[in-house]
C-alpha cells in the first residue's frame, strides 16, 4: 500500500459527516445540559462561545492540519512532523484503547434501553432496576467481582461486531457510508423528541431552569475551566481521531471551511439537547410537585435514571423513549466508530497489512477485554474511574504536552501555513494565539484536577481501586506509548513522504 493509495474520502461532505458523527456523541446529550445548568444557566453560553473560538475550533484546525499534511494516523502523522513527536501519537492511540473498551458498553446500554422503551421494562423504580437488576452492581468496597451480567453482556458484544464489520469495509464504504446513514437518522429523530418534549405539561419550567442566565457565575474561574472542557472533551479533538479523519481527505480539500461547519454543527446539537433535556426535565418535576434542581442529573443518571421515569409517565411515553434511547445509541456508534478507527489506522500505517486484517486483529482483543471489565457486576465503577482518568490524565495530558513540543519547536506556522494552502478562512496570528492561551488553560485543568483527585481521591472508591485502574492505567498509558515509539517503521513509510514533499 503505497503512499498515493491511501484511502479516502469520496468528497468534503462525507469527511464533514464523519466528523460531526464523531464528535456529536453521548457527551453533547447527557453532559452539555447538566453541564450549563450548573454553571449559570443562560449565561454560561458565553464562555462557552468563547471556549468554542478561542478553543474548539483552533484545536480541530490544529489536529486538520497535523493529519492533513502528514497523511498517517496519529503516530506515523506526528513522526512524520518530527521524528520525536511519535510517542504523542501512541499516547492518543492508547487513550483511545481505553476509550473504546468502555464505550462499547454504554452504547449496549443505550441500545438495550431502546429495546426497553416499548414495554417500560424497567418498571416503576428505574434507579434500583438499572443499577440491581440490569447491572446486577456489586459492593466495590468487597473487591472486584468479575461475575458476567447476561443482559449487559450479549449487546456488548452484538456492538462490537457491528463497529467493527463497518469499519472492514474502509473509510468511505464503511465510515463514511455509516455516518451519512446514521448522522440524518439521528437529527430527524432528535428534532421529534425536542419538540414533542416542548409540548409536554410543565416544559417551559424546565426550559426556564436551563436559561436563567446567573451572571454571577461568570466570575468564577471553575464556570470557565468547565466550558473549555465541554468543549474539549465534546469535538473529539487532540486525542487523534481528526488527524486520522483528516489525513483521508484529498489535497486540495478546504480544512477550515470544514472546521467550522463541524465546530457549529456540533454546537448545534449541543443546544438542541439541552431544550429537549430540559423541556422533559420540567414536566418530570411538574409531574412530581418537585422543584427542576431535584430531578436535573447529568451523564448516567440522567439517561437510565431519570428519562425511564419521564417516559412512565408522559404521553406516548414509549415513544419518546424510543427516541431518546435511539438517539444516544446512533450518536454513540458513529463515535464509538471513530475511536476504534483511530486505532486501526496506527496499526495499519505501522504493520502495512490489509484493513479487514487489522480490523480484527485490532477489533477482537478489544472485544474480549471489553466483555470481561465492563460486561461484569463491576462495570459501572470499572467504567466510571477509567473515564473519568482517562479524560483527564489521558486526553488533557497529551493536548498539553503535545501543545507544548509544537509550540516550543515553533511548528505552528507551519502547520498554519498549510492551512491557507488550500482552506478559505485563513489563519495567522490570533489563531497562533488561541493555540497558546489554549495550552496555559490545560495546564490549570490538569493541575487543578490533579490536585483534587490525589487530595479527595475520587467518587468515595477504595484508593486501591482509583490507583490501580485510575492512576495505574493513566501511567501505563505513557509508558506503553513510549515503548510503542521505539519500534521500527519500514523505510519506504518514512521515505514516501520525503519524496513527495521534495525534501
Amino acid at each position: 500500500m503505497s503512499h498515493s493509495t491511501r484511502e479516502t474520502f469520496s468528497g468534503r461532505r462525507a469527511f464533514i459527516l464523519a466528523a460531526i458523527g464523531s464528535a456529536v456523541g453521548l457527551g453533547n446529550i447527557w453532559r452539555f445540559p447538566y453541564t450549563t445548568y450548573e454553571n449559570g444557566g443562560g449565561a454560561f453560553i458565553i464562555p462557552y462561545l468563547i471556549a468554542l473560538l478561542t478553543a474548539g475550533i483552533p484545536l480541530l484546525f490544529l489536529d486538520y492540519a497535523i493529519g492533513h499534511r502528514h497523511r498517517g494516523g496519529a503516530p506515523l502523522s506526528y513522526r512524520r512532523f518530527s521524528k520525536h513527536f511519535e510517542t504523542f501519537g501512541w499516547w492518543q492511540v492508547m487513550v483511545n484503547v481505553i476509550i473504546g473498551i468502555y464505550y462499547a458498553v454504554v452504547l449496549g446500554w443505550a441500545a438495550t434501553y431502546t429495546y426497553f422503551s416499548f414495554t417500560k421494562a424497567w418498571g416503576d423504580k428505574p434507579v434500583d432496576f438499572f443499577v440491581g437488576e440490569f447491572l446486577k452492581m456489586g459492593d466495590i468496597a468487597q473487591g472486584v467481582s468479575f461475575e458476567f451480567v447476561g443482559m449487559v453482556v450479549g449487546p456488548l458484544i452484538a456492538v462490537w461486531i457491528i463497529a467493527l464489520a463497518v469499519l472492514a469495509l474502509g473509510v468511505q464504504k464503511g465510515i463514511a457510508k455509516s455516518s451519512s446513514i446514521l448522522m440524518p437518522l439521528l437529527v430527524v429523530m432528535f428534532l421529534i423528541l425536542v419538540i414533542s418534549s416542548l409540548f409536554l405539561p410543565g416544559a417551559a419550567k424546565g426550559l426556564d431552569a436551563l436559561f436563567t442566565p446567573d451572571w454571577s457565575k461568570l466570575s468564577d474561574p471553575s464556570v470557565w475551566i468547565a466550558a473549555y472542557g465541554q468543549i474539549f472533551f465534546s469535538l473529539s479533538i487532540c486525542f487523534g481521531i481528526m488527524i486520522t479523519y483528516a489525513s483521508y481527505l484529498k489535497k486540495d480539500s478546504d480544512l477550515t471551511g470544514s472546521g467550522l461547519v463541524v465546530g457549529f454543527a456540533n454546537s448545534s446539537f449541543e443546544v438542541l439537547a439541552g431544550i429537549g433535556v430540559f423541556a422533559a426535565l420540567g414536566f418530570m418535576a411538574t409531574a412530581g410537585g418537585q422543584e427542576v434542581s431535584e430531578v436535573a442529573k447529568g451523564g448516567i443518571g440522567l439517561a437510565f435514571f431519570a428519562f425511564p421515569t419521564i417516559i412512565n409517565e408522559a404521553p406516548f411515553g414509549q415513544v419518546l423513549g424510543v427516541l431518546f434511547f435511539g438517539s444516544l445509541t446512533f450518536a454513540a456508534l458513529t463515535s464509538f466508530i471513530s475511536v476504534i478507527e483511530v486505532i486501526i489506522s496506527a496499526v495499519q500505517d505501522k504493520l502495512r497489512i490489509r484493513r479487514s486484517k487489522v480490523t480484527f486483529l485490532v477489533g477482537l482483543p478489544m472485544m474480549v477485554v471489553s466483555v470481561f471489565l465492563f460486561g461484569t457486576t463491576t462495570g459501572l465503577p470499572m467504567l466510571d474511574v477509567m473515564d473519568k482518568f482517562v479524560n483527564y490524565f489521558g486526553i488533557v495530558a497529551v493536548a498539553f504536552v503535545s501543545l507544548i513540543a509544537i509550540v516550543a519547536n515553533e511548528k505552528l506556522s507551519v502547520l498554519g501555513n498549510h492551512l491557507n494552502e488550500t482552506s478559505s478562512f485563513k489563519v495567522g496570528f490570533v489563531w497562533r494565539l488561541c493555540i497558546v492561551i489554549t495550552t496555559g488553560i490545560l495546564a490549570f485543568m490538569l493541575l487543578s484536577e490533579g490536585a483534587k483527585v490525589f487530595s479527595e481521591g475520587y467518587e468515595g472508591y477504595p484508593s486501591w481501586f482509583v490507583n490501580t485502574f485510575g492512576w495505574g492505567m493513566a501511567i501505563a498509558l505513557v509508558v506503553v506509548s513510549i515503548l510503542l515509539s521505539r519500534l521500527k517503521w519500514k523505510d519506504e513509510v518514512l521515505a514516501e513522504h520525503r519524496v513527495e514533499k521534495g525534501e
